[in-house]
């Protein structure tokens, strides 16, 4: 991992606050979506699937920021839609970032150019760019092509900048283990970003295209033989030694939704950033009100295939804290 030190040491100490308080469940990062426009139409997105005038709508700034306030949260992955869409989104991150929480906002990258005067580099900013492969498979995941392209001229003039640079790439049943390791290998050496996050799509009920979904054999199949020949250890991961574990089928984890709760234009969503069973009004509401026992694989069918980071890298940060070897294998890892 390169999760920066600063940073580490900044989530440990909260964790370690909230269990000295008793709290069993408490937000590590939260999703904000202030918009659900994009100006993508990628075939596996589930979340521009809304009405017209729900598209229209953008989430008032100190909306956005009441209710990181109010749930506490360490770190901001402020998504979408295209966040870069919204008229005030540089004066959310300042405000964001003045409150010294993490943030990281994820983007397709096009309007970075239109944008990037409004940020400012800082140790609790980063750009996270969704690249989901190399060139002609990135293009085909967006349904557009040239978009590989514009996506790196933006990464690199972000790094030129001084910004750090994260990314996050989408699996889907297409990839193969060579595809995995060719976007990987690329990101890492070639482009040499901050960071990479990784994980197998998500089956939106509502995404325009159903058939392109991973089970949970194939998922750890396809990073199983990924991750052969040491290349696992050399890609500079956002994530846990465990949940790199968990992909491959080497350990079982739980979901813990209730580590990155979803803040969108509709309330706290239910159960997750990928399910909307409902809304909650305030965060205590979510936590409280909400039967999480009610899902997790085996529990609800919509998770029994479901390996993504935002249910089980939390579960994987929680038990590594939890433990002394797994704690020395995560800096050892670093």
């Amino acid at each position: 991992m390169t999760i920066p030190l600063r940073q580490s040491l900044r989530i440990g100490g909260y964790i370690l606050g909230q269990r000295l308080r008793g709290r069993t469940k408490f937000p590590l990062l939260v999703e904000l979506e202030p918009l659900f426009a994009c100006n993508l139409k990628c075939a596996g997105c589930g979340k521009i699937q809304h009405p017209a005038d729900v598209l229209k709508r953008r989430m008032p700034v100190d909306q956005a920021v009441a209710a990181i306030e109010e749930c506490g949260a360490p770190m901001v992955s402020i998504a979408g839609g295209e966040p870069l869409m919204h008229p005030q989104i540089g004066e959310l991150v300042r405000r964001l970032v003045g409150m010294k929480k993490y943030v990281f906002l994820c983007t397709n990258a096009l309007l970075i150019p239109k944008k990037i005067d409004e940020f400012e580099p800082s140790r609790y900013f980063a750009w996270t760019v969704h690249i989901d492969g190399v060139r002609e498979r990135h293009d085909a995941a967006v349904c557009k092509e040239g978009v590989f392209d514009e996506a790196v001229a933006a990464v690199r003039e972000c790094q030129r900048r001084g910004f750090r640079v994260t990314t996050n790439t989408t699996f889907f049943s297409s990839d193969s283990p060579q595809t995995v390791i060719e976007v990987l290998d690329y990101l890492n050496d070639e482009l040499a970003v901050d960071q990479m996050m990784i994980s197998p799509a998500y089956a939106y009920e509502k995404a325009p295209v159903q058939d392109r979904f991973m089970g949970v054999r194939e998922t750890r199949e396809l990073f199983r033989e990924a991750f052969k020949g040491g290349r696992r250890s050399r890609w500079r991961f956002n994530h846990s030694p465990l949940f790199l574990d968990f992909l491959e089928g080497l350990t079982e984890l739980p979901c813990t939704a209730w580590a990155i709760p979803s803040y969108s234009l509709f309330g706290w969503q239910r159960p997750c950033y990928l399910m909307a069973d409902g809304y909650a009004q305030t965060y205590r509401e979510l936590i409280e009100d909400t039967d999480w026992s009610a899902y997790g694989r085996g529990r609800d069918p919509r998770c029994d295939n479901c390996m993504a980071h935002c249910g089980y890298e939390p579960t994987a940060v929680l038990a590594t804290l939890g433990s002394l070897k797994e704690s020395l294998r995560a800096i050892r890892s670093g």
